[in-house]
């Protein structure tokens, strides 16, 4: 992304929170596989739910910024909060993974916080 060097600030806080957006995706699709097998709690609907809107959201969120639509930042704000709520189920469940997809939740919901001009 050499090309954007008279705002490479903006384009590089910008290429982190896709970074953390696809990386968030990948593991909210792989946990939830996880909390099938697992079933019980793990495969109720509303977390199971919770973990599918956040991995589709990630994806959106970071195909907004790849294409530097005028949008992301909304894209961004939903992003953040649907983040949030998916890291609260899942801190909610016992295990590693869930430890691991509650924490990559928190991470990419603070990017996209930056990202979305709502961060404290």
């Amino acid at each position: 992304m050499t090309h954007h060097t008279s705002h490479s600030g903006a384009s590089e806080a910008m290429q982190e929170c896709v970074d953390a957006c696809l990386s968030c995706a990948s593991v909210c699709t792989e946990t939830l596989r996880h909390c099938l097998t697992m079933g019980g709690a793990h495969s109720e609907v509303g977390h199971i739910t919770s973990m599918l809107d956040c991995a589709e959201i990630c994806q959106t969120s970071a195909n907004f910024m790849l294409r530097q639509s005028d949008s992301h930042s909304m894209t961004c704000g939903v992003c953040a909060s649907v983040c949030r709520a998916c890291e609260e189920s899942c801190r909610a469940l016992d295990g590693e993974e869930m430890k691991r997809c509650a924490d990559e939740c928190a991470r990419c919901a603070e990017s996209c916080e930056k990202m979305s001009g709502v961060a404290a």
